[in-house]
């Protein structure tokens, strides 16, 4: 008889398929538990998968008494109340660096596509403006990779990677993080230090109260009218508010973003800007990391019903 797992957040069907092979899935379809089973069948649960980024406090804890592993699918686990699970003795996993690569990859992506103007670009063909030989101001010539100062707050796996790639486009690299690391990047002691050296600033710290609105309109300010920003971690660590009277005043250059404080972003005065880039939260989103997040729930989830030690448990939980 395969062991029960309660899934939390929503997840596409087709992410489940292998977890499902091996263990009996409990799917709430994003709903709260509470409306989709009954009081006995979660008193029953004592393994669950959470998209990290999910808000998942005590009293839902409380909800699954016999509860004893929180498993994020992701390397995130920001939703996850770390000191009321510890305070119940619930271990918590997650996939670390399992789609690092993706994620930096889309990264690179998002400051080529926003500093080389890509969609005004791919607009200026497609409505017959090229053919026409029509004048456009976003068609001026941009400052090119080489030489570009690309500053990484945050330098975890993730982290490394984007340097690892930008500095392949011949850019030169610092980083700001909580400690320093043993990289071939200059260390600059303070983000503000890091906004006011960098034309490129990239987000790839994790989300806590220490990082929330840590991009606020003095970080910006510092970053100043050439500089751009691009956010692959989570959204609430940019204060988006004073991102928007930035772009609108034009004192940073642009924007590329694949995270936001409310997911799914709607249409706003953010998605206006022709001179911002946004993606839906797609940065680990390939066949690769996917199989490779996976197996880091799928081994987490053996292990705790073998009553082992998580491989994969989230640091200090």
């Amino acid at each position: 008889m395969l062991n029960k797992v309660l899934i939390y957040s929503r997840f596409p069907k087709a992410m489940m398929l292998r977890i499902g092979e091996r263990f009996e899935l409990m799917d709430a379809g994003g709903k709260p538990p509470g409306e989709v089973f009954a009081a006995d069948q979660l008193a029953g649960v004592s393994a669950m998968i959470t998209a990290g980024g999910t808000p998942l406090g005590g009293a839902m804890m409380d909800m699954m008494p016999k509860l004893g592993a929180i498993v994020c699918y992701g390397t995130g686990y920001d939703g996850v109340d770390l000191v009321a699970a510890a305070q119940r003795g619930i271990a918590v996993g997650h996939s670390p660096a399992a789609n690092a690569a993706a994620v930096a990859d889309l990264a690179v992506t998002l400051m080529l596509a926003v500093t080389r103007r890509l969609l005004p670009a791919d607009d200026f063909v497609r409505n017959g403006s090229w053919a026409a030989a029509k004048p456009s101001p976003l068609m001026r010539p941009q400052p090119g990779n080489p030489g570009r100062r690309v500053g990484v707050y945050g330098m975890g796996e993730i982290g490394r990677k984007i340097a690892a790639r930008v500095a392949a486009f011949e850019t030169e690299v610092a980083y700001f993080s909580r400690s320093r690391h043993d990289v071939p990047y200059q260390y600059l002691p303070s983000l503000e230090a890091l906004a006011e050296w960098s034309s490129v600033l990239m987000i790839a710290v994790r989300a806590g109260a220490d990082t929330h609105h840590a991009v606020d309109a003095n970080i910006l300010r510092k970053l100043g009218k050439g500089g751009y920003i691009v956010n692959i971690s989570r959204g609430s660590v940019i204060d988006e508010r004073a991102l928007v009277a930035a772009l609108a005043e034009e004192s940073i250059a642009g924007a590329g973003l694949d995270v936001y404080e409310t997911e799914p972003h709607a249409p706003d005065a953010l998605t206006a800007f022709p001179n911002v880039v946004l993606t839906p939260h797609i940065g680990g989103h390939t066949l690769e990391s996917h199989t490779a997040m996976q197996n880091c729930v799928i081994a987490n989830l053996e292990a705790f019903f073998a009553g082992e030690p998580l491989p994969h448990a989230v640091r200090g939980a």
